[in-house]
């Protein structure tokens, strides 16, 4: 990173500090054993607050689609919740524009050893349209369980 130290010293103090919490921020991905992000859908895409974050990791050098992340092969677990139904054969299928982006941005940019729990129609026991799809929402949030279950155990069982 010395060279991206060379010429940021002719920079704004505001980009100089937006680079050292880019650089404070891989630091804390470098250092970690393994990941856990847990992302819902908002509005059919990524939430703000995620993307934001990922937007300004990705400015550090390290970390550059044309690096080598300091991240890689580095575990790691994505969870994501829908409110409502996205999958095949729903009305709104195809609708959820984040899942794909992040898994794009964790696996293949960040080249994270990613799985990837997905539950949705977690809005079922409070949307009065959505009750009849309650027990197929209790089945879907009990498999997710037991996926996030299982990925714990194995991020558990890794060794620094």
């Amino acid at each position: 990173m010395g060279s991206a130290r060379t010429w940021s010293r002719d920079l704004p103090p505001e980009q100089r500090e937006a680079l050292a919490l880019a650089a404070s921020l891989t630091d804390e991905l470098a250092g970690a054993d393994a990941l856990l992000f847990a992302v819902p859908l908002y509005n059919w895409g990524v939430s703000q607050h995620f993307k934001t974050w990922a937007d300004l990791v990705v400015t550090d050098p390290r970390m550059s689609p044309k690096a080598v992340p300091v991240t890689e092969g580095k575990p790691a677990v994505l969870v994501t919740v829908r409110g409502g139904g996205y999958g095949p054969g729903t009305p709104r299928e195809g609708w959820d524009h984040a899942t794909a982006w992040m898994r794009r941005i964790l696996a293949d940019v960040w080249r994270l050893d990613l799985r990837v729990v997905e539950t949705e129609l977690t809005l079922a026991d409070t949307n009065p349209e959505m009750a009849q799809l309650k027990e197929l929402a209790m089945k879907l949030r009990a498999d997710a369980e037991d996926a996030a279950r299982s990925c714990g155990q194995a991020l558990a069982g890794v060794r620094p």
